[in-house]
């Protein structure tokens, strides 16, 4: 089986439908901000929890690696062998882009309904996650382009499918894609 690859801005739900459909598929699930938390422990940082990144520290490290393009260099070909591999649901930031295989899917949602979303995830103010939200956005579309010249959130053409989540539940996402990759696997 091919790999599926969820990528859309922070807290646009590709964590929870990647567990949905890893579940559903007996697949195993693995996420480019785990493998650059691996990186970031063997360089001190202290990563715990789904909201690590949106932390002072996490923030500390998204600004590292601005300048120092290595942790996401050797975390894009950790993901790349992975697609490779198949038999995966993965969520990346970069994926779509540098890899020729796998099943795409770009989740959307607004700035203000991810904010919303990472206020109860995070257990945070609506403030702090909006400009959680702000930075993010900021920080990662600059690091892509740098990198990659991906035109993060603006360039969707690597993507077999869109799909805007802020009125839909991780389940209902799930089925989406689910009945869109098998008729793409027919």
């Amino acid at each position: 089986m091919e790999a599926l690859i969820l990528s859309g801005e922070p807290a646009a739900g590709k964590t929870t439908v990647a567990r949905i459909l890893a579940d559903r598929l007996s697949l195993k699930t693995m996420g480019g901000g785990d493998i650059l938390k691996e990186l970031a422990k063997e360089h001190g940082y202290s990563p715990t929890g789904d909201d690590w990144w949106d932390t002072k520290e996490g923030i500390e490290f998204l600004k590292k690696r601005e300048i120092d393009p290595e942790f996401d260099i050797k975390a894009d070909k950790i993901m790349k062998a992975k697609v490779e591999e198949g038999n995966i649901v993965l969520t990346s930031y970069t994926a779509p882009w540098i890899s020729e295989k796998g099943f795409k899917v770009w989740l959307q949602c607004s700035a203000a309904k991810r904010a919303e979303r990472m206020s109860k995830r995070d257990n945070t103010t609506h403030n702090e996650s909006e400009n959680a939200v702000h930075v993010r956005d900021k920080e990662n579309y600059s690091l892509y382009k740098e990198l990659y010249n991906i035109e993060f959130g603006k360039d969707l053409s690597p993507f077999h499918l869109i799909i805007d989540t802020s009125d839909k539940t991780p389940g209902q996402i799930a089925e989406i894609i689910l009945t869109e990759y098998e008729k793409a696997n027919k």
